[in-house]
């Protein structure tokens, strides 16, 4: 099975939690991840994030529910790296 490293996703959330706090939710997730978050756009009640995260073995479900836990929704994602065995 191949292991994701890369993940590049474009997501929607309120302004609560803020850019930090959502990164520290995500990187808390797996050992040695890494994100960095890029505000792209802001309105009234939402932000739009650029939201890159890496490390070994990225678990993309567990991601995906953390971002829906936070009360965000996952547009796309974006880029993919994949490494396989």
């Amino acid at each position: 099975m191949a292991n994701v490293q890369r993940l590049v996703l474009d997501i929607l959330k309120p302004h609560q939690p803020n850019a930090l706090e959502f990164a520290n939710a995500i990187a808390a997730l797996g050992e040695g991840y890494r994100v960095d978050v890029r505000v792209l756009e802001v309105d009234e009640k939402t932000e739009t994030l650029q939201v890159t995260i890496e490390g070994d073995k990225l678990d993309f479900a567990l991601i995906s529910m953390a971002i829906d836990e936070i009360g965000a929704s996952l547009h796309s994602i974006d880029e993919v790296s994949v490494v396989g065995k």
